[in-house]
């Protein structure tokens, strides 16, 4: 399931202050509690190996479901029959079974409901349906029906057996007659929308589907309440879907009777798809309004069988557009991508790039990972944000561009978490969601040569994911606070195995153990301590202080240069450089070393330098003075406080001033004269998340008002995020909608927004300090001047030490954000301004690049409100 913060975090990533939680209480590092050699407990047993792979005697039990039902498009009701045939293969004898009944989720007294915050959310119910209406529960015997005795509780269901499912592969038959009110919005995981030529149904949870009964817990019977997802037993599901006849019905598996419910012109054009790398239209626009393309009668049943599977899903709509491509699996056996959406989505930006997707996202997860195990890969474009089905998967019709590969591919990589390797997402969400999250981030970097990629800075992630309000990944999601679960699931799981495979393990040897985790698990029930296990026996590797620190710990990283020797005072005999570990997590470390001479080197340390303590000193081979020292150049590690991470080993001149930094600064954007000259300015800048294209206004008048207005296009050219700051109050407004922001963001705000703020340095209120080391900067040695403001605000600016021009800016305030600047180029009036500012949202980068400027274009006080 696709987290959905993109839109949020747009419209924070430009106040410039973002609500983060301060990092003002540094951890005390321990290497006894890091590297404790009590975190397994050698509790295994024949079920499951101490070397991660199912045991001698593993077991799991299996559903398999035949299942009718009709559609009824007037009233949005779903009738059906499922027909259950349940397999004990468990050694234990079952004197009861229990079902999910997920649709009660919907009622009005659900558990979910009461749990839901008065705010709303994601999760909670807009409108309220009866849930499951059951018309009948019956067990088959000898192909006769038997009454039953039941109790339904929230979202589970208790049958009660008066002679008890014995073990050892034992059946029984359970028969469901049964309807609910189909929701239009089903916790964005089901639900119908209207668009302009229909209904589109994305139908999910449908059915009474069986609880695992597993050799960890027996029967798990969490509820359903909303963020925690899904557990369920593999088996072959059949099912047919009555429909009326115009429209086009889609569902996991196969489709056993397409000669049936299409036309001849459908399956020519079907079976020309099926050996095409290039799209095919099966249903085009036209057909759309096109009465031949269908079947003439009252209505139709598509019948589908997927096998090998926890569960199945289907969509409809007569307004669905229907195109499909070959998929080319490793084996050489083939398979069939196909998308399904409206009209209105069309578009080589948009959803006419749906199947090319899908075709990519498979070929490349079944090459990396695991073969795809379905005959077919169905997008559906609807209401539902996001979500995974096996085999077929719904995403928002809103989306474009790189904002529809990254769902589409995120949604598709779920068939390789949870539905080929069945963990428990009701408890573990980070097992399908995080591991999902990581093989999304290696597939984006390979497809189209990378035309949606962005490498991330984990460094400007960490205080959001690190913050001191976080969540144990090892958390169930029901747990975990609604703000923090896309780091908790998703984020943190995924940059932990990047960190296993590029900074620990090496990409040849955490490949071959996710791998054969893959494959050890595949259409079975891993647990956590499977999958550390797995990963430590076969890369080789005792990682459990990884798993420690990183899976039940909130624990934080601050990795520091300390200072810089030399070998008898001469730096050509040497240096010795000196690390510490200023937080509770370890990490390993690498060093990049730029020399006076323009010689560099980089040194990489395993984590194990802490086994010993905070404080690790190591011999690099200088031939001259050290300019300075960077910790994690790539920034592929969270650090919580990155300007501890590089050391310079030249200190700044005694005749270098604060002050004439400044001076500096003014002169090389133009001259003092000049830039006193403007009295406002207006910039215009375009920037990219991840394929959703972004504008920028500002305006600048004074130290006394600023204006900013985000428009997303994807959203109608919508005014997204819009702040202002008129000399006398600060306002937010975020989707229409005010926003009221604490006191030290105002001020923030205010500190860091003002045209031409080094004018005003010198002024009353103010005071500067200039750092006696130069820093370093993106590989630049800097001055750091760190000046107070009036409001008693604190930054630090950075300036180059070559050109004089302002590298970055930092608010020291709680819950600050840095800008970096580059690219500076003339403007009216003469003067330079950045062209680039560099900010990040969830560690990726934003560009905003200027478009154009306007300077003394007589804004008034009026303008800014």
């Amino acid at each position: 399931m696709k987290f959905k913060l993109s839109l949020f975090l747009i419209l924070l990533s430009f106040i410039h202050v973002q609500a983060q939680e301060s990092q003002t209480n540094p951890g005390s590092y321990d290497q006894h509690e890091v590297f404790n050699p009590l975190f397994y407990r050698g509790n295994l047993n024949d079920y499951r190996e101490a070397s991660g792979a199912p045991g001698p005697k593993y077991w799991q039990n299996r559903a398999d479901y035949k299942i009718t039902c009709n559609l009824d498009t007037l009233a949005n009701i779903l009738k059906g029959s499922a027909t259950i045939t349940y397999t004990n293969n468990s050694p234990d004898n079952l004197d009861f079974l229990w079902l999910q009944m997920d649709q009660n989720i919907y009622k009005e007294d659900s558990r979910a409901e009461s749990t839901s915050p008065v705010t709303g959310g994601r999760f909670a119910n807009k409108k309220f349906t009866n849930g499951y209406e059951l018309k009948s529960v019956k067990l088959l015997v000898d192909g006769k029906e038997i009454s039953t005795d039941y109790s339904v509780n929230d979202t589970r269901m208790q049958i009660f057996l008066k002679n008890a499912l014995k073990s050892g592969g034992n059946k029984i038959q359970i028969k469901i007659d049964y309807a609910y009110k189909i929701p239009e919005y089903g916790t964005d995981r089901t639900g119908r929308v209207q668009t302009k030529n229909g209904w589109i149904f994305e139908i999910a949870q449908w059915f009474p589907r069986m609880e695992v009964y597993d050799d960890i817990t027996g029967w798990n019977v969490i509820p359903y309440l909303g963020a925690g997802e899904f557990y369920l037993e593999y088996g072959n599901i059949d099912f047919t879907i009555t429909a009326p006849s115009n429209m086009v019905v889609v569902g996991s598996g196969e489709l056993v009777n397409p000669t049936e419910v299409l036309t001849p012109t459908a399956l020519s054009r079907l079976a020309k798809a099926a050996g095409s790398d290039k799209t095919v239209f099966i249903k085009d626009s036209s057909d759309v309004f096109n009465s031949n393309a269908f079947l003439h009668k009252p209505s139709l049943s598509w019948h589908f069988v997927c096998k090998n599977t926890r569960d199945v899903a289907w969509a409809a709509s007569k307004a669905f557009v229907w195109d499909a491509a070959r998929i080319n699996l490793p084996s050489g056996k083939k398979a069939l991508a196909q998308s399904v959406y409206p009209i209105e989505t069309l578009g080589q930006n948009a959803w006419s790039r749906s199947t090319e997707y899908v075709k990519g996202a498979i070929e490349l997860y079944s090459k990396e990972w695991f073969e795809y195990t379905y005959p077919v890969a169905t997008n559906v474009a609807g209401n539902v944000g996001g979500m995974e089905y096996p085999g077929i998967v719904f995403c928002g019709m809103e989306n474009q561009s790189g904002g529809l590969w990254e769902v589409t591919n995120h949604e598709f990589g779920h068939n390789w978490f949870p539905m080929i390797v069945g963990s428990n997402e009701r408890k573990f969400a980070w097992m399908d969601e995080g591991f999902n999250t990581f093989i999304n981030k290696v597939d984006t970097k390979e497809f189209n040569k990378g035309e949606f990629y962005a490498e991330s800075d984990e460094e400007k992630e960490a205080p959001s994911m690190f913050s001191d309000k976080a969540d144990p990944i090892m958390s169930t999601p029901d747990v975990i606070q609604a703000s923090y679960l896309g780091y908790a699931a998703y984020e943190k799981p995924s940059l932990g195995l990047t960190i296993l495979r590029n900074q620990i393990l090496g990409p040849t040897r955490f490949d071959l153990a996710f791998k054969t985790y893959i494959k050890r698990w595949a259409f079975k029930h891993p647990t956590p301590w499977d999958f550390f296990h797995t990963i430590d026996n076969v890369a080789g590797e005792d990682l459990s202080w990884f798993w420690h620190e990183w899976f039940f710990t909130t624990w934080k990283l601050d990795q520091s240069v300390k200072e810089i020797d030399y070998q008898g005072d001469k730096p050509e005999n040497g240096s010795l450089i000196t690390i510490e570990n200023l937080n509770k997590m370890a990490l390993p470390i690498t060093a990049f070393i730029k020399e006076e001479n323009g010689n560099s080197g980089t040194v990489h340390l395993p984590a194990e330098i802490w086994q010993r303590g905070p404080s690790w000193t190591f011999a690099y081979k200088s031939t001259s003075k050290i300019s300075y020292v960077i910790l994690d150049p790539d920034h592929v590690l969270p650090d919580i406080n990155p300007e501890n991470n590089s050391l310079s080993g030249i200190l700044v001149d005694k005749s270098t001033t604060a002050s004439s930094v400044i001076k500096n600064y003014l002169e090389a954007i133009g001259g003092e004269a000049k830039v006193r000259a403007v009295q406002d300015l207006t910039i215009e800048s375009e920037g990219n998340l991840q394929g959703t294209q972004l504008v920028r206004t500002s305006k600048f008048k004074g130290t006394g008002h600023f204006l900013q207005d985000v428009m997303v296009p994807l959203y109608h050219n919508a005014v997204v995020s819009h702040l202002v700051y008129n000399g006398d109050s600060v306002q937010t407004i975020q989707m229409n909608k005010p926003v009221q922001l604490p006191s030290d963001l105002k001020a923030g705000i205010v500190a860091g927004n003002s045209l031409f703020p080094e004018l005003y340095f010198s002024g009353p209120g103010y005071s500067m300090t200039l750092d006696k080391n130069l820093k370093v900067v993106d590989g630049h040695l800097a001055y750091l001047v760190m000046v107070t403001h009036p409001n008693g605000q604190k930054l630090n600016y950075f300036y180059d030490q070559k050109t004089g021009l302002k590298l970055k800016q930092i608010n020291l305030a709680p819950n600050s954000r840095e800008r970096n600047y580059e690219d500076y180029q003339s403007i009216q009036g003469g003067i330079k301004i950045p062209f680039t500012e560099k900010t990040y949202v969830l560690g990726y980068p934003v560009d905003m690049k200027v478009k154009s400027t306007n300077i003394n274009s007589g804004l008034t006080d009026s303008s800014f409100k």
